[in-house]
């Protein structure tokens, strides 16, 4: 029988799929490879991620940052090329690196998106 909220879970939590990866290494290297494919230069693979995230990854959903619920509305690539999401909570406004943003346990459609951003960034 599954959990339910009062047994304790927290649709925020981060996935354990966040950390380790849903799809394997290899499935991975296939999305890096369409996200970079015409691309010369980490500028334009950085730009190319973008594209994919955009595409991709359902928003608006929610996480947790620093045990706050925030909701995800878009994601951008900075001037200095530096992929973030925007994050909202009532008026306040955040950007937050994508590196650094946590997943929550209810992944949205697309997330492989980011874990292939990931590895494709820690061999960079």
């Amino acid at each position: 029988m599954g959990r339910t909220m009062t047994e304790g879970t927290d649709p925020f939590a981060p996935d354990s799929k966040s950390q380790g990866m849903g799809l394997s290494k290899a499935e991975l290297e296939l999305l890096i490879e369409e996200a970079t494919m015409d691309a010369y230069g980490e500028s334009e693979q950085m730009t190319g991620f973008y594209t994919m995230l955009d595409d991709h990854v359902a928003v608006p959903f929610q996480t947790r940052l620093l045990g706050v619920t925030v909701t995800v509305e878009r994601f951008e690539l900075t001037r200095d090329n530096v992929i973030v999401a925007m994050c909202t909570r009532g008026q306040e406004r955040q950007a937050v690196p994508l590196l650094d943003l946590p997943l929550p346990k209810r992944r949205p459609e697309g997330a492989e998106w980011i874990d292939a951003f990931r590895l494709w960034a820690r061999g960079h």
